[in-house]
């Protein structure tokens, strides 16, 4: 693990779709001397970011370059397919590709599904934008094809969408630059990743004073012992008892005055 130069904030990238406003709240709950700076950046972006150092981590789609960066997968998105409210495929809650099989489906350039071979009918030219392809399925020119986070930052009255149940999904993951991960990086993969503000990573907390603790078996007893000291108190007793009374001493025993016996008379 490595340390960047003193560095005034920590600088959070983010993509269309994610919301980080979770994470960067427990951030500023545990570690208010360090603003968190976010950057909002394409999925193309993402990893041009990391790699420069212009952002410290980043929540980015997958896949990612693996020799360069280091990632942690958050979660993976429904896929579905946005339409206009009066279209065909609405009677269904559900929609597969076979579907589509009719359909223009349009694929824009910064297309996050990863498509080895997108469905439907091609348009005549890729939009450039999600925000263009919507605008172009509003206006009846073809459907779209996006994670369903896409869909509902694009939300339009106008517009709906169905899940497209045998569709590529794509996921969504905390990545950073692998020879970059700083004590900065390490405290909000802590915070992604759920830890407590006591964990190893935690800072906010002091470690407890264990001198303060007695050590483990300290003032107890020995297992028995307040046994053995009663008998020993017990037999003590009845040796006191014993020594003044029926088993012999002083007080003799009954055997004793026994055989002295009554005198006989004399003739």
């Amino acid at each position: 693990m490595t340390d960047s130069p003193a560095s005034p904030s920590f600088r959070l990238a983010y993509v269309p779709g994610v919301t980080p406003a979770k994470w960067v709240r427990i951030w500023n709950e545990r570690l208010p001397d360090i603003p968190l700076e976010l950057l909002q950046v394409t999925a193309a972006e993402a990893s041009d970011v990391l790699r420069d150092g212009t952002a410290d981590a980043g929540f980015v789609r997958l896949p990612v370059d693996r020799t360069v960066f280091s990632a942690i997968p958050l979660y993976t998105e429904t896929t579905v397919v946005v339409v206009p409210k009066d279209h065909v495929v609405t009677a269904a809650e559900e929609v597969t590709l076979e579907d589509l099989a009719d359909e223009v489906v349009l694929h824009p350039l910064d297309d996050v599904i990863g498509w080895e071979q997108p469905p439907g009918e091609p348009a005549f030219e890729r939009p450039a934008t999600t925000a263009d392809a919507i605008e172009l399925v509003a206006a009846n020119i073809g459907v779209l094809v996006v994670p369903q986070s896409l869909a509902r930052l694009h939300h339009r009255r106008d517009l709906t969408y169905r899940p497209l149940v045998d569709a590529p999904q794509s996921g969504v993951a905390l990545s950073w630059r692998e020879d970059a991960t700083t004590d900065m990086v390490e405290d909000f993969i802590g915070i992604v990743r759920g830890r407590t503000p006591n964990s190893s990573r935690g800072r906010t907390q002091p470690e407890p004073d264990r001198r303060q603790r007695p050590e483990k078996g300290a003032g107890r007893k020995p297992a028995g012992a307040g046994k053995s000291a009663a008998r020993g108190s017990s037999g003590a007793a009845k040796g006191a008892r014993g020594g003044s009374g029926r088993s012999g001493g002083a007080g003799g025993s009954k055997g004793a005055g026994a055989r002295r016996g009554k005198p006989k008379r004399r003739g």
